[in-house]
């Protein structure tokens, strides 16, 4: 985990690493909440690739699909 300044801690991320920071944290509290048990885990790694998928579904996706078309396509 990056670890980042104090200062900037619970705060709206506003770089890679504060991203990171904040994605662990709330992995982690939900872990101490649930337990660290192989169900919970399993859990946490199903959402975020759940989350991974919707994010490249609603987002990658059609940045990809306006880059291709303003710069054509590689095949």
């Amino acid at each position: 985990m990056p670890y980042i300044p104090r200062i900037r801690r619970g705060q709206v991320p506003m770089t890679l690493r504060e991203l990171n920071y904040s994605l662990t944290q709330v992995i982690l509290s939900y872990i101490t909440r649930k337990g660290a048990i192989y169900t919970t885990i399993n859990d946490v790694l199903g959402a975020l690739e759940g989350a991974k998928l919707e994010f490249y579904r609603r987002v990658v996706v059609p940045y990809e699909d306006e880059k291709r078309e303003e710069n054509g396509d590689v095949y």
